[in-house]
């Protein structure tokens, strides 16, 4: 199948999925196969392994690649798997999206170079983006995230750059504003939402689904705003999105990763705690979650 057949695989929900550590903050991979073995049977279309949720940039290349085999192995039936990669090098990047097409994912979701981001002009990463998807064994999708890298994708770049075979959507999370690429959707090109909070709205400028945080502690809530923006139902979909955009503020909005992970313990989920340089949430802000969750009838 071309990788233009492939980008049809992107029309859903993802989880950016955690990895989970333990308390001497090695990765925890039974838990990690605990929540795979929950998100499989969820109706998730699948997952965004080492992503800023993952925490990538606090992984050595042993254990990023050791993640992302067991979210391949341990995926549900269909589920579909991105590889994040978030390298300054263009030479890192290119051998783990070798590495990470030979683990079985199924795209490779790239994100700027940021150290050098002045150098970082649109021929610049025209060229980045443009050399990486010919040599890349897997398809590849933009990462439009300057919040974590401090590089911000213009509309004109990803334009030229969806003309690439090998490059097929990109998934936005700038508050620059998801609708200055809905335009560029189209059959072998798709536009994911990069967070819940404009999941609904995205959808109905024609993208396809995206890639949300909510989705790690409550799958089945991502999901039933999916299937708002799907049927584009507006009478209940303006609604959901209000309830989950308060929701979201709450969990990551309020206190990122940690918030995350909190949430997912709370909703039985095992998240274990952050990496350093990262706090764990402390206990009188997860009882507040805790609260706020239950009277949003969240919990068990």
């Amino acid at each position: 199948m071309s990788p233009r057949n492939e980008s049809s695989k992107l029309a859903g929900v993802f989880a950016p999925i955690s990895t989970p550590f333990a308390q001497n903050e090695d990765v925890d991979v039974d838990a990690l196969r605990f929540n795979l073995g929950r998100y499989a049977s969820s109706g998730l279309l699948g997952y965004l392994a080492l992503g800023s949720n993952g925490e990538n940039r606090s992984l050595a290349e042993a254990e990023k690649l050791l993640v992302l085999g067991e979210v391949v192995r341990h995926k549900g039936p269909g589920q579909v798997v991105l590889a994040g990669a978030a390298y300054d090098g263009q030479r890192e990047a290119e051998r783990f999206l070798a590495a990470a097409a030979d683990l079985g994912a199924d795209f490779g979701l790239v994100l700027s170079p940021g150290y050098f981001r002045a150098q970082m002009t649109d021929e610049v990463l025209y060229r980045y983006f443009s050399s990486l998807a010919d040599r890349a064994p897997i398809p590849l999708l933009l990462y439009n995230a300057p919040g974590f890298c401090g590089v911000t994708l213009s509309p004109e770049l990803v334009g030229r750059l969806a003309a690439h075979p090998n490059i097929v959507g990109m998934k936005d999370s700038a508050a620059s504003g998801i609708e200055n690429f809905l335009p560029l959707e189209g059959p072998s090109f798709h536009v994911l939402a990069g967070s819940a909070n404009f999941l609904f709205r995205a959808m109905l400028g024609g993208s396809p689904g995206g890639t949300v945080s909510l989705a790690n502690s409550f799958p089945e809530l991502a999901l039933r705003l999916f299937d708002c923006g799907r049927t584009r139902d507006e009478a209940n979909g303006f609604q959901l999105q209000d309830r989950i955009s308060r929701i979201n503020a709450a969990i990551s909005g309020s206190h990122g990763v940690a918030g995350v992970k909190a949430a997912m313990t709370l909703a039985g989920f095992r998240g274990g705690i952050p990496r350093r340089p990262l706090l764990p949430l402390e206990p009188a802000k997860v009882e507040a979650l805790k609260a706020l969750l239950a009277a949003e009838e969240l919990l068990p």
